[in-house]
C-alpha cells in the first residue's frame, strides 16, 4: 500500500520558496544527496497544487526543467486545480476535487511512495490524516521571507517520530514519520 510522503528542500529559516514563489534560491543545493538518490526510485506517483506545478523551477535553463526532480524521475503526477489547461501534459492527470487526486496517485503509486509538492496540498494531506512521512532537506540558507514549510493557523500540533538523520555538504536530512 502506498504512503504519502511530504518531502521538500527548505531554507533554515523555515522558508520553501523565496518571495514570490522564486524556487531558484535551492539551486546552490540541489547537489549530489544519496538520501534523495535513493528515494526517487521509490516514488510512484507525485500529488501536486496547481500553484506548485505551474510555479517557478529550480532546473529553469538546465536539460531537466519542467520535469520532476530534475528529470530524475518520471511517472503519473496528479495535480490538483479548479483550473486544467487547454492542452494535456504527458503523464499529468489534472484532478478538481483532493480526496478523489489523493485516492488516483495512492492506486498509481502502488506500494510506493505518493510524493506530494507544494504547502498547501501538504496541509490537506495533513488535514485528512492521510500524510505517513516528512523529509525535510535543510538547505545552509535564510531567506526571511517567501511560503512556510507549515502554516496551519488554528490548526492542531503534528507529531513526527524521527527516522533518520543524513548529512551532505550542502544538506542535512531529517525523515519523519507522522505519529
Amino acid at each position: 500500500m502506498a504512503k504519502v510522503l511530504y518531502s521538500v528542500t527548505m531554507s533554515v529559516d523555515g522558508f520553501i520558496t523565496g518571495p514570490d514563489g522564486d524556487m531558484q534560491w535551492m539551486r546552490p543545493y540541489l547537489g549530489p544527496n544519496p538520501e534523495v538518490d535513493e528515494l526517487i526510485p521509490r516514488i510512484g506517483s507525485i500529488l501536486v497544487g496547481r500553484r506548485s506545478h505551474d510555479g517557478d523551477d529550480p532546473f529553469k535553463g538546465e536539460s531537466g526543467e519542467g520535469q520532476a526532480f530534475g528529470g530524475g524521475w518520471s511517472g503519473p503526477q496528479y495535480v490538483v486545480t479548479h483550473r486544467p489547461p487547454a492542452e494535456a501534459e504527458p503523464d499529468v492527470t489534472y484532478v478538481d476535487d483532493f480526496t478523489k487526486a489523493l485516492a488516483q496517485a495512492k492506486e498509481a503509486a502502488g506500494d510506493k511512495y505518493v510524493n506530494v509538492i507544494g504547502a498547501n496540498i501538504a496541509k490537506q494531506c495533513i488535514e485528512a490524516g492521510e500524510l505517513d512521512e516528512v523529509l525535510l532537506l535543510f538547505a545552509p540558507a535564510m531567506l526571511g521571507d517567501g511560503t512556510r514549510l507549515f502554516d496551519y493557523p488554528g490548526g492542531h500540533t503534528v507529531r513526527l517520530e524521527r527516522k533518520s538523520v543524513t548529512e551532505t555538504a550542502m544538506a542535512t536530512s531529517l525523515w519523519f514519520t507522522v505519529v
